[in-house]
């Protein structure tokens, strides 16, 4: 009997939780989209390190992150499955390195998801937003580089996280990047159940 007594029914927010993500995974399964989290970075800077661990992290929560080197195979067209899974994901995540704006393809992608209006969620490592320009070495046209231009200072207003590769704690990034990818994630799921309803 004193068994019994020692358990605890859950509580209210556990269980709104334990609704919201039965919810979630119901949408999912209508919806079914390639993707949950586009996550754009640089692969030079990233890819081993903060971009491939958050891909591994939310793979093993059960979403679905797009990155690259993970979701594409050899002989894949790599404009046509990027743009596809940008315009099929609920939420961009930019990872902003050093490099990050010598590459015209991290520039696209995230002009892309800006363009596409998703949810923008910067991450700022090893660099200040301050920090970061779109180099124009004379190889864009001008209409070009002022989508580039545009993508990137929105993004650099919006509001992110900062990470620290040699002084910050790993675990605690992943924590906190996660949440508030769920925290977008949750908020939408909320929005689309919401439109449905009417």
């Amino acid at each position: 009997m004193s068994f019994f007594k020692q358990i605890r029914p859950p509580s209210a927010a556990m269980r709104l939780y334990g609704k919201i993500m039965r919810q979630h995974k119901q949408i999912q399964k209508a919806i079914k989209p390639p993707c949950d989290i586009f996550i754009n970075h640089r692969g030079i800077d990233t890819k081993r390190t903060i971009s491939g661990l958050l891909y591994d992290h939310l793979f093993r929560l059960g979403l679905r992150p797009f990155l690259d080197s993970k979701n594409l195979q050899p002989g894949d067209g790599l404009f046509d499955n990027i743009n596809k899974a940008i315009h099929d994901c609920k939420v961009g995540v930019a990872v902003f390195s050093p490099r990050y704006c010598d590459s015209y393809f991290c520039l696209h992608e995230l002009a892309l998801i800006m363009e596409t209006k998703k949810k923008v969620i910067p991450i700022f490592c090893d660099i200040k937003p301050s920090q970061l320009h779109v180099k124009d070495n004379g190889g864009y046209p001008k209409s070009e580089l002022q989508r580039l231009i545009y993508a990137l200072e929105e993004a650099k207003y919006t509001v992110g996280l900062t990470f620290n590769t040699d002084k910050g704690n790993w675990s605690e990034f992943l924590t906190t990047t996660t949440d508030a990818i769920m925290k977008n994630l949750i908020g939408m799921d909320h929005e689309e159940i919401r439109r449905t309803r009417r």
